[in-house]
């Protein structure tokens, strides 16, 4: 997995009304535009959902988490997984083996 990551913070994001008119550059997946990371409630939000978003691949996953840690880091958020495996239904199935 890459630590190579893309978000960056979007300061004007009081400012704007429409996902629109976010810069690629703050979505935890930047090449479909999904789940954006402006504040910390998007970043629980994007970790809460993880699993449900459709249409990626395991390496825009990796991406995504890379950019999801980024973004807990600059607004506080504390992420206890070290992987996005051990999250939503990943994580639930694989402690319903025990």
């Amino acid at each position: 997995m890459s630590s190579k990551t893309t978000w960056k913070p979007h300061a004007e994001h009081g400012k704007l009304t429409r996902q629109g008119d976010l810069p690629d550059s703050v979505f935890a997946f930047p090449k479909h535009r999904k789940e954006p990371l402006t504040d910390a409630s998007h970043v629980r939000n994007a970790l809460a959902r993880f699993d449900q978003v459709q249409g990626v691949s395991d390496q825009d996953r990796d991406l995504a988490f890379e950019n999801i840690k980024k973004a807990a880091e600059y607004y506080g958020v504390e992420v206890g997984e070290s992987d996005w495996r051990e999250l939503g239904k990943h994580k639930q199935a694989k402690s319903s083996r025990k």
